[in-house]
């Protein structure tokens, strides 16, 4: 109880439970009431209504010394009048006022006070990207519930595209080259007359002839036949590294036969002969080249067809016959869905594999916006469209990320426009416990086959890569434009060099009439300057006299390019020998 003025009274309330917000009142003189405020109630000496959190409100008045409430009616017919006058209008303000809020309006503090720094309150209006958000002490309205839930799934959205890159990338592989004819645990592939640009891969090569083999091990365990002198790696559905086979592989460049078990496979497998491989996925991705030797094409197609098979363990002691496809020229893509698409991709992966194919918080991730194990992925109208914008976005983020990336570690040379797609040089992408994840995106965005060995390349062996986008000034490469690149003699490459030019778009091979889209230093006809140094020149028509070093490219379309060294040298490794940039020809 506080006293007030006679001839006043009060209404107020003690506690700390919430109520709803307050009201206003008007008495029948039209006097203004609200909860806490006086007002004029001649009859009384001193008075003042309380209200207690409790069960029910309860109306207390004093009149002099003696105490009224509503639970004690029989106290005096003077009371009891002075209740029923005042008891509607001040059980109704009473009813109005949060518990708490006559602590704040008295100037008291309750009993146990905290005291609550302002960074742990939320205000009750927030001005943020997303638009304005409203709370009624800490409670989101309606408006503020809905942008933040469309913003969570937007968001995670994004998140999904950018994570489940590798799945999607794998998968457009496989479903891919099966399309053409490379059948899952059936059938091996491969580029017999080369790779060109009819045929959608991220950033191959012409120089080197691709071998392609795709196993699902859902039905057990399958067994690959490796030719000799061939090098690349097997990946699971993730891009995760599972094994190499050929020359950094366990059978060291010989060949031999690998047998792919399956996750959680409890079944018997062979003692020996096998080089026995278990993958955390069903899906996996082999991968390798066979070498061109002295320019003889045909003689690596023949070199990997002598020994190369796939069929599953159950049928090794009678292997059917090896079956290829040629897949040069053929009109398929591998790329993955940069659109709504891209999701549908994701779900088939994710109902492919084991539950847990990936960390939990990334399984958790895809289950947010409806991709689930055992469950149907059918997004409403609401969340449909909320993907379709966060793929958008994601493949912009992507593209920003690959393009114009804002880490530095991608620079080669402070002065130069040259950058890796590979960061760190990690094939985890791991680095002092930290998952680069830009980085991961950047590589993925970009290529394909994921191995330790892209990092253990030391002076003559390997392959060295450097990537560029933009001009000497830093502009993008126009198709349209001339362009004149310089390397300085004597390029550190053991091998050879070569030159890739790619869509920007699909960053695959650039469409134009060149088949190799590029050149080699193996190609014979290229130009030398005295100095030993090289010109290379990009454009939609070669300057004249340049027809040999000379790579087209077309209007109106970007390009970026790769240039690769083969078994790079010591000087490509200390960065005492550098490209010159890619120089607009005015």
């Amino acid at each position: 109880m506080f006293p007030v003025r006679p001839g006043m009274a009060a209404i107020g309330g003690i506690g700390g439970q919430a109520a709803r917000p307050r009201t206003v009142l008007h008495d029948p003189k039209q006097k203004v009431l609200r909860a806490g405020h006086f007002f004029p109630l001649s009859p009384l000496k001193q008075t003042q209504i309380s209200r207690v959190c409790a069960s029910r409100p309860l109306i207390s008045v004093n009149v002099g010394e003696t105490h009224y409430d509503d639970m004690h009616p029989s106290r005096s017919l003077e009371g009891r009048k002075m209740l029923s006058k005042i008891s509607l209008i001040a059980m109704a303000a009473l009813l109005a006022v949060p518990c708490g809020a006559a602590h704040a309006q008295r100037g008291d503090a309750p009993k146990y006070a905290a005291k609550v720094p302002p960074a742990v309150k939320t205000p009750d209006t927030v001005r943020t990207r997303i638009g304005t958000l409203k709370f009624s002490d800490g409670m989101p309205d309606e408006k503020t519930v809905r942008l933040v839930y469309d913003q969570l799934d937007f968001s995670r959205g994004v998140e999904t595209f950018m994570a489940g890159m590798p799945a999607a990338s794998v998968f457009a592989v496989c479903e891919g080259v099966d399309k053409a004819g490379v059948k899952r645990n059936e059938v091996i592939g491969m580029t017999e007359d080369l790779m060109d640009a009819r045929s959608l891969f991220l950033t191959p090569n012409a120089t080197t002839v691709y071998v392609f083999a795709c196993v699902d091990l859902k039905g057990g365990p399958i067994v690959v036949h490796v030719p000799p002198n061939v090098l690349g790696p097997v990946d699971d559905a993730y891009f995760r590294y599972v094994t190499d086979v050929g020359m950094t592989g366990p059978d060291q460049g010989k060949g031999g036969k690998y047998l792919f078990v399956p996750p959680g496979y409890t079944g018997n497998l062979p003692s020996d002969g096998y080089f026995i491989v278990k993958s955390r996925t069903n899906s996996n991705l082999i991968f390798f080249r066979a070498f061109v030797q002295g320019g003889d094409v045909q003689g690596a197609v023949r070199g990997v067809k002598s020994s190369a098979n796939i069929y599953p363990l159950a049928a090794a002691e009678k292997p059917p016959a090896p079956k290829f496809k040629n897949i040069s020229g053929l009109q398929i893509n591998t790329v993955h869905a940069n659109n709504f698409d891209f999701y549908e991709e994701l779900n088939k992966v994710v109902q492919n594999e084991p539950a847990d194919f990936v960390e939990p918080e990334t399984v958790g991730l895809f289950a947010s916006i409806g991709i689930k194990k055992g469950k149907p992925f059918a997004p409403d109208a609401r969340m449909k469209r909320i993907l379709t914008d966060a793929v958008a976005v994601g493949n912009a983020t992507a593209r920003a990320i690959l393009f114009a990336s804002r880490d530095e570690r991608t620079k080669f040379y402070p002065d130069r426009q040259w950058y890796t797609a590979f960061i760190g040089g990690r094939y985890d992408f791991l680095e002092a416990g930290e998952r680069m994840l830009d980085a991961r995106t950047l590589f993925h965005y970009y290529a394909t086959g994921i191995t330790p060995a892209m990092a253990q390349s030391k002076p003559g062996s390997g392959s060295a890569y450097a990537v560029a986008a933009r001009d000497a000034k830093g502009r993008y490469l126009d198709g349209g434009k001339t362009y004149k690149v310089t390397l300085p003699g004597p390029v550190p490459a053991g091998q050879f060099w070569s030159f890739t030019v790619y869509d920007n778009q699909h960053r695959s091979m650039l469409e134009t009439d060149q088949k190799t889209a590029g050149l080699d230093s193996n190609q014979s006809g290229i130009k030398k300057n005295s100095d030993g140094s090289v010109n290379v020149w990009f454009g939609p028509k070669p300057p004249r006299g340049q027809e040999n070093n000379w790579v087209q490219t077309m209007p109106g379309k970007g390009w970026s390019t790769l240039l690769r060294l083969y078994a790079p040298l010591e000087p490509w490794f200390n960065k005492t020998w550098k490209p010159g940039d890619i120089e607009l020809v005015e």
